[in-house]
């Protein structure tokens, strides 16, 4: 199932230095069972701040300080769900025409909408992104530059011509993405500033193989923000190869956890002593790890692996189907906002932090 795929490659980066993000992501769906047919998702500096589906058909807060909103908008809530429900019946709408233009009838099909806002709070610059998705591949993006919509694929330069076409829209999503977006912004990062912009420490870090033949992984967890790094180095270099570096992955406490691994098969014993891991994260002593067998927990020892730290990762990554399945799951987050490119063809033919969105 291609959702599942979609799963397997979400990466969820947080922006570098002081640079806080509001995004929103928009999933409908047809025809895949167990699944809403539409879920959308808010996130602030990548902490989810409100989840809403077909099902419940309701917006919920899932943070404390979100409950501040209706300080400064006493129906706040009650505007959301108006303008979700609305995006909702869009959705269903559009997947369907999406599907006609890949001359498909049946099976399971996702169409995808992330939109959002990114802000410096030291130099004041703003960036601002809306594009889409259809199973799984790039279907349609804004470029607010050109103030046009680019279409990777000849089947979606139906939507870019109708799209191109209502000028009035482009003009107000703009304004939506480089203002009334950053503006909010503002707002939460404001109103969750004491769990936004929190430290915390991994709770583990370690090394892990699975046999003594496999590669060596250095594991993080329960560490936030998820602004961290984490590498392996050679003689006090980082090393660039015979390593690979993970994702950055959730845990089920809206902390994170990461990896790296480092490939042995071309390291002598007597060179392990030159290799180390480093945990770096913004504001903190760097932590680092000496390869060393004697600290390497294996399968031999099931009660030294951190197998909760673990299955949480996994668990996380179940829930994101049925909650957070809006991340663009079908590109990573620090490619998404770039990798549109149009199709070389002749052919070319309100809650305040949500904008309504035209039929393809």
């Amino acid at each position: 199932m291609k959702i599942l795929v979609f799963v397997a490659l979400l990466g969820l980066h947080g922006a570098a230095g002081v640079t806080h993000s509001l995004k929103y992501f928009y999933t409908g769906s047809s025809q895949v069972p167990n699944f809403p047919e539409f879920v959308a998702v808010g996130m602030v500096d990548d902490v989810q701040m409100f989840h809403y589906d077909s099902n419940t058909k309701k917006a919920v807060p899932k943070q404390d300080w979100m409950d501040r909103v209706t300080e400064v908008q006493a129906d706040y809530w009650e505007a959301d769900n108006e303008i979700l429900r609305g995006t909702e019946q869009t959705f269903k709408a559009d997947i369907e025409t999406v599907k006609q233009r890949f001359n498909q009838t049946g099976g399971g099909h996702v169409f995808q909408n992330m939109y959002g806002c990114e802000w410096d709070d030291e130099t004041g610059d703003v960036n601002g992104y809306d594009q889409y998705g259809y199973d799984g591949e790039d279907y349609i993006a804004l470029d607010l530059k050109t103030e046009t919509w680019i279409a990777p694929k000849q089947q979606a330069f139906a939507t870019k011509n109708k799209w191109d076409n209502n000028k009035a829209w482009i003009a107000q999503d703009k304004n939506y993405l480089t203002q009334i977006c950053v503006d909010w912004l503002k707002k939460y990062v404001n109103y969750g500033k004491s769990s936004l912009m929190r430290t915390e420490l991994p709770s583990t870090h370690s090394l892990l193989q699975k046999t003594p033949s496999s590669p060596v992984s250095c594991f993080a967890t329960g560490f936030y923000p998820d602004r961290a790094e984490i590498f392996w180095r050679k003689d006090g270099d980082q090393l660039h190869e015979n390593v690979e570096p993970g994702e950055i992955l959730p845990n089920p406490d809206g902390s994170f956890q990461m990896s790296v691994e480092l490939y042995l098969s071309s390291v002598t014993p007597e060179d392990w002593r030159r290799y180390e891991c480093v945990f770096q994260l913004s504001g903190v002593k760097d932590i680092v790890i000496k390869l060393d067998k004697a600290v390497i927990r294996t399968n031999e020892v099931p009660s030294g692996f951190p197998v909760g730290a673990v299955i949480g990762g996994v668990v996380v990554l179940l829930l994101l189907v049925v909650g957070i399945v809006g991340f663009f799951l079908w590109k990573k987050n620090k490619k998404g906002k770039e990798g549109f490119k149009p199709a070389n063809t002749s052919d070319s033919g309100s809650d305040n932090s949500q904008q309504q969105i035209p039929k393809a």
